[in-house]
């Protein structure tokens, strides 16, 4: 920010205190902040000569589009002295003798004009008029219209021809943060800016520069909280900060912001959201109740559990997003961790309920009550079967009814009628575990049946929806030996530490009996995943080596196999490698 930014009151005295808002609002082009490509355009612009006659700004609220059109407004007009004829310029090296007055709103030559109260065809026809007769003391007569989409269809149609022609004299510069209510006839006789809302961490290294020359002291995690509330707009970010300031008597702490805003704490929502995919109802009903009790609403706890579900989903296949700087560590390293673990089907189900949920708590009438029921309902998603998990259940069930042959008989035959109905008396049930409560379906008692390979124990950690279990058990553990009641593994070096406990823990958990766990040092096989992937590189081999496949491979340069499916029906030969549709579709290609 330049020292011009604080104008002639830097707060306090008889002028009063201005917010920060105010005080720190940019002087110049150069002060502007996360505006790099508009910036870059206006100087390229004037430095040439190549300045419109018309231009329209656009963007989010507080991202500065009026401080904007005011710069502009002094670059089109900047001189010196009275003698100084050097034409516009946006670079300004001193004070020129129009600029506080048209940066404070009160230059006679450079007038605004806010549309959401003058709105009518009068409006207009007074600037029409006025638009005639040159500027009293500046280069240019500018229009300042804020707000331009609210100005009615007469007040638009009235503006249109002295839009296109405006006398040599007269520049307009129209605001809005509504760009498509503004009628194409008018947008296409302007220069259009997007202004952008501004990156969080912009914002947070710019409302580090404010706090200290304000000499408050603010903690990094308070600025990280206040540039996300801020939303990219750098205004409402000032205001928060400035609010910050005041209820923190100059000390400023993430908690204290988060509080100040009814935000739930960042590492509180990783709780949360742990609870919720564990199937932990009570866990996580006991959370959202703390962080109301602590001034939390309730349909910003959702909000931004939802926004971690997109977090994690996003790293899931974007693991860079994991290095925003933005990030606290304990959130980095959470969304990292259950990217592994999770799966997309759950994640995507998990997304669609918070969104359908925030709904239902902002229209609700007892808002926490509301946000519970969405919890439940979320933390009973994990063990939801997917449709072909539920259609293989039912296919694969010891002694499912089949669908009879279609009947000969003319319509209306009671045998026939007999027949279609018999299949609907009994239909086979889904593998569903039944729920007598709204609890976990871990704990004593849930099966009793001992699983009888490791593969079974990674299936009941599944089903009991212990998924970070289930990812280490099939990641990071080599099978040394198995027997019903004993496991050995053998850890892989990143394992954690009390893996053999929690197995052994969860174990007698699930079947009620006592499992041991044993640890044998370098004497493992291959993990599960190891195992999967040679399979796949296998799988791969062996489909180059089919004679069609090497055909397309070799005439098609830069063809290459993206997937192969395993497909066998029953009584048939050895498996054979399918090329998907996709990959035949690169093959061609």
């Amino acid at each position: 920010m330049s020292d011009s930014g604080n104008n002639q009151s830097d707060g306090g005295g008889k002028s009063g205190y201005r917010v920060l808002a105010r005080k720190y609002r940019p002087q110049s082009l150069a002060d502007l902040i996360g505006q790099g490509a508009m910036v870059r355009t206006l100087e390229n612009a004037f430095s040439t000569g190549r300045i419109a006659q018309a231009y329209i700004l656009t963007g989010v609220r507080g991202v500065g589009k009026t401080t904007t059109a005011r710069i502009l407004g002094r670059a089109l007009n900047y001189a010196k002295d009275s003698e100084d004829d050097t034409g516009p310029r946006i670079d300004f090296d001193a004070p020129g003798i129009h600029c506080a007055e048209i940066m404070e709103s009160r230059h006679v030559d450079v007038l605004e004009m806010d549309a959401a109260s003058r709105t009518g065809i009068g409006d207009i026809r007074e600037i029409i008029e006025s638009v005639r007769y040159k500027p009293l003391s500046a280069r240019y007569k500018v229009y300042i219209i804020d707000e331009v989409h609210m100005l009615s269809t007469q007040a638009f149609n009235g503006l249109l021809k002295t839009l296109e022609e405006p006398p040599e004299h007269v520049k307009f510069i129209f605001a809005t943060t509504e760009i498509r209510k503004v009628p194409v006839t008018v947008l296409s006789r302007c220069q259009r800016f997007d202004l952008r809302r501004v990156d969080a961490t912009l914002l947070a290294e710019h409302f580090a520069g404010i706090a200290k020359k304000e000499n408050a002291d603010i903690d990094d995690g308070a600025l990280a909280v206040i540039a996300r509330a801020a939303e990219g707009s750098v205004r409402d970010g000032l205001s928060i900060l400035d609010q910050a300031i005041a209820h923190g008597d100059g000390q400023v702490t993430a908690d204290a912001v988060r509080s100040m805003l009814g935000l739930a704490d960042r590492s509180r929502i990783i709780d949360l959201f742990k609870a919720v995919v564990t199937g932990n109802v009570a866990a996580a009903l006991d959370e959202l109740k703390e962080q109301y009790d602590g001034g939390a609403d309730p349909a910003l706890v959702l909000s931004d559990l939802a926004a971690f579900t997109h977090f994690v989903t996003r790293v899931k296949y974007v693991p860079a997003a994991a290095e925003d700087p933005a990030l606290s560590e304990a959130e980095r390293d959470a969304g990292i961790k259950y990217a592994a673990a999770l799966d997309l089907r759950f994640l995507a189900r998990a997304w669609q309920a918070l969104l359908k949920g925030l709904a239902e708590v902002r229209n609700a009438g007892a808002p926490l009550d509301a946000a519970e029921m969405v919890l439940i309902r979320l933390a009973h998603m994990s063990d939801l079967p997917t449709p072909d998990e539920l259609i293989r259940s039912i296919r694969d069930k010891p002694g499912a009814a089949t669908n009879p042959a279609p009947s000969t008989a003319p319509s209306g035959n009671g045998a026939t009628a007999q027949a279609k109905a018999a299949p609907l008396a009994s239909p086979p049930p889904p593998e569903i575990p039944e729920r007598e409560n709204p609890e976990p379906l871990s704990g004593a008692g849930h099966s009793t049946a001992r699983p009888q390979s490791f593969d079974e124990v990674i299936e009941l950690a599944r089903s009991n929806r212990e998924l970070i279990l289930k990812e280490a058990l099939e990641t990071q553990v080599r099978l040394v030996s198995f027997e019903p009641g004993r496991i050995e593994i053998d850890p892989v070096a990143n394992a954690p530490r009390d893996l053999a406990n929690r197995l052994a823990a969860a174990l007698q958990d699930w079947t009620g009996q006592r499992w041991m766990i044993g640890i044998a040092s370098g004497k493992g096989e291959m993990t599960v995943s190891e195992r999967v992937a040679l399979k796949r590189d296998k799988l791969f081999e062996d489909a180059r080596k089919e004679p069609v496949v090497k055909a397309i491979l070799e005439k098609f340069s830069g063809a290459e196999i993206t997937d192969v499916r395993e497909n066998r029906l029953a009584g048939d030969g050895p498996e054979t490698p399918q090329i998907s549709d996709e990959t035949k579709g690169v093959a061609q290609s």
